[in-house]
Order: C-alpha cells, then sequence, then structure tokens
C-alpha cells in the first residue's frame, strides 16, 4: 500500500471549552489518568524537542516522573546532547501522544534543573542496574561498540558495590509551562484542539483551528 493512502477516521471522544478543565495542569493530568487506566502502552513516554546553538532542532523520548504546579519533571544525563542544547538554550517543548485514545498534548516553556535534594531521592528509588548504568554509560558520545558499556558497568558495580552515588553529570529537569495544547482527533479532520496560554497569573484558554 502506498503510505500517502493511509487514513484513519477519529471517532473517539471530543474536547469542548464546557467540558474541559480551566486549568491546564488538571486537564493533562486527567488526560495522563485516562491513558493510563486505557492500558495504553507506555502512557508516561513523551517526545522532548531541544535546539542547538546552531539553530537545528532535535527530538528524543523520555519518560515524565512527575507533574505538578511547578512543571513537567524528567531525568537524563545532563553531558547529554539534550543536556548541552538545554544549557545553550533553555527552552524546549514536550509531546504525549496516546494513539489509542486519539489524543495529543504539547507543552512549551522554559527549562531549569530539580534541586539537588529532588535528583538524589529518585535516584536513590531506581533499581540498582539502572544506577549502575547511569555512571556506565557516557551518553550522546561516540564509542567503539558495547563491550564499553559493559565494562564500565562491571567496572562501577565492583567500585560502588550495592551503594552507587549520584553521578554528578546525572539529575533532573523541570519544564515550566507557559503554552499547553490539548488535541483531540474528530471526524472528517475536523478535530478539537485547545490552547492554553499564561496570561499574568492565570490561563487564557482558546480553540484553535486543526
Amino acid at each position: 500500500m502506498n503510505i500517502a493512502d493511509l487514513r484513519k477516521s477519529y471517532e473517539k471522544a471530543e474536547l469542548n471549552e464546557h467540558a474541559s478543565h480551566t486549568d491546564p495542569l488538571q486537564q493533562f493530568e486527567q488526560w495522563l489518568q485516562e491513558a493510563i487506566s486505557a492500558e495504553v502502552p507506555e502512557p508516561n513516554a513523551m517526545t522532548l524537542a531541544t535546539v542547538a546553538s546552531n539553530l537545528r532542532p532535535s527530538t528524543r523520548v523520555v519518560l515524565i516522573k512527575g507533574c505538578d504546579a511547578r512543571g513537567i519533571v524528567w531525568y537524563t544525563n545532563y553531558d547529554s546532547q539534550k543536556g548541552l542544547e538545554l544549557a545553550g538554550n533553555p527552552f524546549a517543548a514536550l509531546q504525549f501522544h496516546w494513539v489509542e485514545l486519539e489524543r495529543v498534548v504539547r507543552i512549551e516553556g522554559r527549562v531549569e534543573k530539580v534541586s539537588d535534594a529532588e535528583s538524589d531521592a529518585y535516584f536513590h528509588s531506581r533499581p540498582l542496574d539502572s544506577r549502575i548504568g547511569a555512571w556506565a554509560s557516557p551518553q550522546s558520545q561516540v564509542i567503539e561498540g558495547r563491550s564499553l558499556l559493559v565494562t564500565n558497568a562491571a567496572k562501577y558495580a565492583a567500585k560502588f558495590m550495592l551503594q552507587p552515588p549520584r553521578p554528578p553529570h546525572w539529575g533532573g529537569y523541570r519544564l515550566v509551562p507557559d503554552q499547553w495544547q490539548f488535541w483531540q482527533g474528530r471526524k472528517s479532520r475536523l478535530h478539537d484542539r485547545l490552547r492554553y496560554t499564561l496570561n499574568g497569573d492565570a490561563w487564557l484558554r482558546e480553540r484553535l483551528a486543526p
């Protein structure tokens, strides 16, 4: 089949101003919980978009590890490509795509590092293999082969045993939203799309054409 002929009619739900929350965080938490309840594969997976100093954008999938009024949190290697790009340009975008529910959430804003205490607490909640992996992988760097990762993992496992500390190059980021968009697929490509924009201390909710 020609990929240009692949089509789907979106008819599962609707999104309107009267039934949606005035606070985008509440709307997001509702949709996230519905995705979890529907057993959508990896409902916590989100695409993170950053922009390098040469203005080239890049994306990758990361996992949300927390959300509250302060923002959306994930954890990673600060020396990775995304970490270096965020150090030079602290603005980013996130996107959730829950295919089975025909829903997309887009979030934009400024990114900051979470506190050392938050990073420490999350790091020590991770499985031991994951904590060793944070030491073993020089994320985004060119390596000769997988054997380097295996060797590094064995080295740090022997060094730290059951108590690896959090690496200084590893921790959390928080995106502080100033814009949210919620997209619900609808029939005939007349999708529902609501945008929330931060206006002072309040959120302005508007409908956008799909």
